[in-house]
Formats: structure tokens, sequence, C-alpha cells
């Protein structure tokens, strides 16, 4: 497997492009993105990811690394396009996938592999292969309920499950879910894997690898929603939630997580909506987890609106807040599904207060944002009269909050 063409060049698909490349496979990364297909070929990025520049310099300086706007003819397609909603009832959108089958359709040729890994609901590696069969009639292509019987083309869904910011290291370390179409496709994707990765390939079939990744993110939700929960919980009895976790998670088998301002990124915001929507008379737990990591940017709006409210009868015609971070986690530029970018939306939409925008990791502000301003920490905390720590930014925790201001800790920092 030495040529490779990866779809979709964001915060997944390019460090694996990268990794591939870096290990002497030749990799065309494809995006319809000409400012990252451009930016990649100079040998930079257009991502906040520690290690990934170096790395992809040194592939594009080898030749091992190309980016295009158009596919070409591989051996291995990986598809790492994004998979939104549409509509509010989380109804998944595969538009992109169904975009990548029609481009690559064309160019397959009998004995490559086709492996999805964009986050996907289940039966969505089906429905890709329903979409190349029918482009391509004169191949075959394998089916999930025949999984002993070969075909032209091999197919298998192998989800990512990488930490933002820890990308580059857990691509190779991390164990990897190998979820063929069929048993052969299975064994073809882990040659694939194997070029760099150095966890195990547990091998499994295409529906039980798109269920675990919805499941593993799932499971992270509801431990989430508990802490939030909690968070909630011991505002109104005039508890410090932290020092209840901290004393909680002493118990030998408990261990609660942090409760933030919500919950974001494109996962675990997202994934377990594709159980719900499949599943909305069963998933009663994972729907309820939701709708609690949902609320809770309004429960953190409602704290910040109130020290508003306090200050206007104090005669403050309009007070100063600032929102210290929008991503969606720590030390990140990604601010996809943000709890803290939808707070920023909303307080710019009430226009109760004056918006100060903090994100040590951006440059500029989002479409949705461009309204507000984006100012420094050291301006921010000098002028504000309210500040809203939202994020925990490495440098929201070694700047000083003991100051005659109101502050809002949705993060636990101070």
């Amino acid at each position: 497997m030495k040529n490779i063409c990866v779809f979709g060049l964001g915060y997944i698909g390019l460090p694996t492009a990268a990794m591939f490349a870096h290990h002497g496979a030749n990799v065309v990364g494809v995006d319809v993105n000409q400012h990252a297909v451009d930016t990649i070929n100079q040998g930079k990025i257009h991502i906040v990811e520690p290690g990934l520049e170096t790395i992809v310099k040194k592939a594009v300086d080898n030749g091992n690394l190309k980016a295009n706007l158009t596919p070409v003819h591989s051996d291995a397609y990986l598809i790492a396009v994004p998979t939104p909603f549409k509509g509010e009832d989380h109804t998944p959108d595969l538009s992109y996938i169904q975009a990548v089958s029609q481009a690559l359709a064309p160019l397959l040729e009998k004995g490559d592999i086709v492996i999805l890994e964009s986050t996907s609901p289940v039966g969505a590696t089906e429905q890709m292969v329903a979409w190349l069969a029918e482009a391509r009639p004169d191949l075959t292509f394998p089916k999930y309920h025949e999984p002993d019987v070969e075909a032209d083309i091999y197919v298998a869904y192998c989800p990512e499950r990488v930490l933002p910011g820890k990308v580059v290291e857990e691509l190779i370390s991390n164990d990897r879910i190998i979820g063929g179409m069929t048993k052969e496709s299975t064994k073809k994707a882990q040659e694939v894997y194997r070029i760099f990765v150095e966890g195990e390939l547990l091998a499994t079939n295409s529906r039980t690898a798109e269920m675990a990744k919805l499941t593993e993110n799932a499971s992270r939700d509801v431990s989430i929603a508990f802490a939030n929960e909690l968070s909630i919980i011991s505002d109104k009895l005039d508890i410090n939630v932290w020092e209840l976790i901290e004393l909680a998670n002493h118990h030998p088998r408990v261990n609660i997580l942090q409760p933030g301002a919500g919950v974001g990124g494109h996962c675990i915001a997202v994934d377990p909506w594709f159980i719900v929507n499949q599943n909305p008379d069963e998933a009663k737990i994972i729907r309820a987890a939701r709708e609690i990591n949902d609320n809770k940017p309004n429960w953190v709006i409602k704290k910040i609106n109130a020290e508003v409210d306090g200050l206007k009868t104090q005669g403050i015609e309009k007070p100063i807040v600032a929102l210290l971070g929008l991503a969606f986690k720590p030390n990140i530029d990604d601010l996809r599904e943000s709890p803290a970018v939808y707070i920023a939306r909303e307080m710019l939409d009430i226009d109760s207060a004056e918006v100060l925008l903090v994100e040590p990791n951006i440059d500029k502000l989002p479409k949705t944002l461009e309204s507000g301003k984006l100012t420094s920490l050291k301006e921010a905390m000098e002028t504000a009269d309210i500040v809203a720590i939202l994020v925990g930014h490495a440098q929201f925790k070694h700047t000083d909050f003991n100051i005659d201001k109101a502050i809002i800790d949705a993060v636990g920092i101070v």
C-alpha cells in the first residue's frame, strides 16, 4: 500500500495523511479548500496541532505528501470529511461522504481499498458502498451480510480516537478499531494502518466499528453530563463543586470528571445524537446527557446576565464582560461545536453588555462572532467589569484572578 489518497485535510485528515507520508507512503491529500491545499504544499499547516508542521514540512520536502483539489488513483482511499447535522432533529448529513464517493468511484480498480474514517451513524459504510456500486456497476463490492464473499473492492470503517493537542502521538500509539465489510477487507485495512500504527489493530465488522466510535463518545458525554449536573446542583446549594468532586474522587471506585461550560468538538457533542436519531425510544440516558450538556451554556449565560443586571442596578449602563476562551477545549484553536462560541454569540445577540472576546489560539474571529471584539487577555482583565472563564487555556491558569471584579469560573481555574 504505497499510494494513498486522503479525502479531507482537517484536524484528522491532515495528521493522518502526514503520518502515512512520514512512514514512506506516497500520499495525495484532497480538500475543497484552496487555502488549505496551498498552505500544505508550502510545507505549512492551516490548523493548530503540536508537532504536526514539522512532519508535514519534511513529508512535502521529500515528495511523499502533496495536497490537491482533485483525487488521483491510489491503492487505498481514506475518507475523513465532516458528517454534520441537517435540521433540528439531529439527522446525520452524509452529503460530504456521498460527494467523495462520486469523486473517487471513477478511479477505482480491482484490488483497491476504500476506508471511511468520518464519524458516522451505523450503516453509513454500507450506504457509501451503495453509492460506489451505483457509480461502478462493472465492479463488485462487499456486502455486510456476506463477510466471507470476496469482492473486487475492499471496504472498511476505521474511526479515529485521538485527542486534539496530542494527535501526532496518539495516531501512532492508540489501539485502532478496524471494521471491514468482509473479513478480507478487515485484513487489507489492517495492512494499511500497520504502516504507522504501533497500537493494537482490533478486528471487527463495519457496523460494530461504527457503533464503537459512537459508544466511546456517548460514554464520555454521559460522564461529563453527571459532572455538569452536579455543578448546577452545587451552585444552588452553595457548595463548591470542585471541592465536592475532589472529595468524592477519594473513594476508590469513583472517578467523577470535571464540569465545564458545556461540551464541544465534532465528536462528543455530535456522535451521541447519531445513536439517539436512530434509536429514539431506546436511547434514554444518552439523550438526557446530551440535553444536560447542551443546556449548560445557557446556565452560564444566566450567571453572566445576573452579574450584568446587578451592575446595572449600581448605575453602570452597559457593563463590560470579558469571555475568556472560545475553543471547545484547552490549548487548541478548534471552535467546532464550542459551548464558549455559543455563549459568546448569545451574549452579543442579547446586547446587554459590551463583550470582549479572548482566545489566544486564533487571530481572527469566525463569521458568527464578527460583531464581537477579539482582544488580549491583558486588555480584557484591565477593562472588564465581569470576567467569565469558559475554557481552561494554559494562559488563563497562570493569570492572577484575585481582582476586584465579578468572576464566573465555568472550568474551575479560580
